[in-house]
């Protein structure tokens, strides 16, 4: 019975520096997090301000989605091989120093520079930090715990961002560039001496150049044509993923005889894995529309402020309280799937209550929505960190995180592209129209997650005879 008390204390047997090193890791998620969602609040100043067209404007989020979503595999993979602690600070410096560039630009084109190049640094930047977070804490209870705080941070910088860019709009919407230097130099202070290589890696570190140029090919092009699916699907559009199509192709011929191949292809034949990032792609799928569409909505069609818009938006940030908290006791009690399952739910029925709005919707009907969706993002996004790297052998917990994070880009692409396609027809209409795809998406999460739960063995016991935990096969 003492061993039992003992597995189940979360800070027990994890040295001091270990937590120390999550606190320094959860701010480098939260700087992500919350760089997409102030700059998503600022868009409407910074047209105003620059002059951009609405094209213009739609590619300075694309940039980003298209450096992020076209590196992150070779990024995942270059944790792995080259270290996770050299990846993520290099890569923190280079996110720092665009995202200050951002800040300084005059032309839309300076703008999409330097939010590309602060996307491929994400590209490294996260799935380094997952993996290092992986590392430091033994698969278990602990693991579990440290996951919910990390992935509650990543999510609270969502929730939040939306807020500190309404704040920092209000000064001045270069600071919502600016702002992300400040938080990113003091992470890499703290970084430096806490961090240590960790996690085994191969004794040569024998790069596979040809899949590395041909699968970020093939990435790049691939997002790209999400990107464009925003206009329609056009004959140019049909080309762009056509050429993405034969450059996968000719990348995983080439990894399936490569003598070390960047990209292990087996790790894709593992259902678990793949719902696990269909799920994550369709939930910020959705989520990514919603928030776009309700900016629009509550600024253009209402006149909000982009600081009312932050503080409306306030009550979603119930999932950086809740996620840390009470995200790890219930997948430690009922499992990750069904967790995950009833996040998603609270997804669906968070956007299907904001269908029936209209031009004067007090904010008291938006408010039951919002605190649904700070719910859903609670119980959804700590599982899905969770099981992107359940049952992954150790030294690719870099290529898993990778993954995960390709399909969270992937997802917020086709979400703002669906729901730009969407509400052509502009004003009330088009927002309801956009509306419904937020809708479908996490629908159709919630039919993926449910055939993970009927696929559960009823009665598979945790692996060792341990309490139940994230780790559990079972769980999913």
């Amino acid at each position: 019975m003492p061993s039992v008390t003992r597995k189940n204390r979360p800070h027990e047997g994890v040295p001091m520096r270990a937590w120390s090193v999550l606190l320094v890791l959860c701010g480098a998620i939260f700087l992500e997090g919350i760089d997409v969602a102030m700059l998503n609040v600022a868009l409407p100043a910074i047209r105003a301000d620059l002059g951009l067209s609405t094209g213009v404007l739609s590619g300075v989020v694309s940039a980003y989605v298209l450096g992020y979503g076209g590196f992150m595999l070779l990024g995942g993979r270059a944790a792995d091989l080259l270290g996770r602690r050299r990846m993520f600070l290099s890569w923190l410096v280079v996110f720092l120093a665009f995202s200050g560039l951002g800040g300084l630009a005059t032309e839309g084109w300076m703008l999409l520079a330097a939010r590309f190049a602060t996307g491929v640094a994400a590209a490294f930047l996260a799935p380094a930090g997952l993996a290092l977070v992986t590392g430091h804490f033994p698969e278990g209870p602990q693991r579990t715990r440290a996951l919910g705080v990390y992935a509650g941070t990543a999510a609270g910088g969502f929730s939040l961002g939306l807020v500190a860019g309404g704040l920092l709009t209000s000064i001045g919407w270069r600071w919502v560039f600016f702002a992300p230097v400040v938080l990113a130099t003091l992470i890499l202070i703290a970084a430096v001496p806490l961090l240590r290589d960790d996690g085994p890696r191969p004794p040569r570190a024998i790069f596979d150049l040809a899949g590395a140029v041909t699968v970020t090919t093939g990435m790049l092009l691939l997002v790209y044509g999400v990107v464009r699916l925003e206009h329609g699907l056009t004959a140019g559009t049909l080309a762009v993923f056509a050429l993405a199509a034969t450059a996968l192709a000719l990348f995983v011929a080439i990894e399936r005889r490569a003598a070390a191949p960047l990209v292990r292809l087996a790790i894709l034949r593992s259902p678990s894995l793949v719902r696990t990032n269909l799920v994550a792609l369709l939930f910020l799928a959705s989520f990514a529309g919603f928030q776009f569409m309700v900016t629009l909505y509550l600024q253009e069609l209402r006149g909000w402020s982009p600081l009312q818009t932050g503080l409306a938006m306030l009550v979603v940030g119930i999932d950086t309280v809740l996620a840390p908290t009470l995200t790890p006791w219930l997948v430690d009690r009922f499992g990750t799937g069904r967790v995950l399952f009833g996040g998603v739910a609270s997804a669906v029925a968070a956007y299907s209550l904001f269908l029936p709005v209209a031009p004067d919707r007090t904010y008291a009907a938006m408010l039951p929505g919002l605190l649904l969706l700070g719910l859903a993002f609670a119980l959804s996004y700590g599982p899905l960190t969770m099981a992107a790297t359940d049952g992954v052998d150790e030294p690719e917990h870099g290529l898993a995180g990778g993954l995960l994070y390709t399909s969270i880009q992937f997802g917020t692409a086709l979400g703002i592209a669906g729901v730009t396609a969407l509400s052509t027809a502009g004003g009330m209409d088009g927002i309801r129209a956009g509306l419904v795809l937020p809708v479908v998406a996490a629908a159709a999460a919630l039919g993926v997650t449910a055939v993970g739960l009927r696929r559960t063995p009823p009665s598979a016991p945790p692996p060792g005879g341990d309490v139940p935990s994230a780790r559990s096969s079972a769980s999913r």
